[in-house]
């Protein structure tokens, strides 16, 4: 879960800084977020699917 907090943290500095002007940090937080958001999902699927086939047969 620690990604998707870093994710979440990158994203609201995206949101302030964007707001305050300061675009060049606002896009580099913004695909910092992106990134940990998407690596997030890519391991929450693939715990999912082992959760549903490798591990309840092993049960």
């Amino acid at each position: 879960m620690s990604l998707l907090k870093y994710a979440i943290i990158a994203f609201v500095i995206s949101i302030i800084a964007g707001a305050l002007g300061f675009t060049g940090v606002s896009s580099a937080a913004s695909g910092i977020a992106r990134i940990l958001f998407f690596v997030f999902l890519v391991i929450a699927v693939v715990v999912l699917l082992l959760g549903v086939t490798v591990f309840k047969a092993a049960t």
